[in-house]
């Protein structure tokens, strides 16, 4: 974790070390997220620490949420899920201290990492260090929003993979082309749940969700992306949806089916 590794403090992506902070940050220069007002402002993850805490949380048998009190960058969850073939990190936080890797070695560890989508790729290559070096998936469509590259990122290139068994994460695309999912299908007592990142992100009316390409600009996704990620998940059974920030307990994929129809019936109407 070294000091001059930069972090964006708007987005918390990390950059690879340098005697300077860089220029620009590419990703929040990018539409889908956005230049800070007061300027692009820097941080290291040494500067952060003792100003901020990681929660663990319980959410559910196997699946633990992990969150950052005060936020760093957009103040997203991560999530450890614990299976019998090893524990897994679905998407990252910018913040990382050792009590967060004391607790989660404590839990089991983790034997790999998947992340949904670039805001949240954020010190992933940290978080890999620090469980021994485990494989980070992302899809290979992203591969270009990758600030820090490292040995430890594996860029699949198929629809889906299984970073382990019973795990699978889907390429949906939408917010970013290789956006993903994953798939716990024995999560919720074998009712299975759906992690989607911001891909599919829950409403403040938590009976719907919707679907954005940008949402601190508040742009819409076309019809051909909406259908894309329906017919991503349209198999699956899931009755649990666990975004970066929320839960959807429930009839999860009867909302997200309900939800698209409702969200192309009105991008359409024009």
């Amino acid at each position: 974790m070294s000091d001059t590794m930069y972090l964006c403090v708007t987005c918390g992506t990390q950059y690879p070390a340098e005697d300077a902070p860089p220029a620009r940050c590419v990703i929040c220069e990018d539409e889908r997220q956005y230049v800070n007002r007061q300027g692009q402002q820097w941080t290291t993850l040494s500067q952060l620490h003792g100003a901020h805490t990681n929660t663990l949380t319980e959410q559910a048998p196997g699946v633990t949420s992990i969150a950052t009190t005060p936020k760093v960058g957009i103040g997203q969850r991560a999530y450890l899920l614990q299976t019998p073939q090893g524990n897994l990190l679905w998407d990252c936080l910018a913040y990382l201290d050792e009590a967060t890797i004391a607790e989660i070695q404590r839990l089991g560890g983790l034997a790999a990492i998947a992340i949904s989508h670039p805001h949240f790729y954020t010190t992933m290559a940290d978080w890999s260090h620090a469980f021994g070096g485990v494989p980070i998936y992302i899809h290979a469509d992203n591969r270009a929003w990758v600030m820090r590259p490292d040995p430890v990122i594996h860029y699949f290139t198929d629809e889906s993979i299984e970073p382990l068994p019973g795990l699978r994460v889907l390429r949906l695309g939408g917010h970013f082309p290789g956006s993903a999912a994953l798939h716990w299908p024995d999560a919720a007592e074998g009712a299975g749940a759906l992690f989607t990142g911001d891909t599919i992100s829950i409403a403040a009316d938590p009976r719907w969700v919707t679907f954005m390409y940008s949402f601190p600009n508040s742009i819409p996704l076309g019809p051909r992306a909406i259908r894309r990620i329906v017919a991503g998940v349209e198999p699956l059974a899931f009755a649990r949806l666990y975004d970066g920030w929320d839960e959807l307990a429930g009839d999860a994929r009867g909302a997200v089916l309900r939800s698209a129809e409702r969200y192309l019936a009105h991008i359409l109407e024009a």
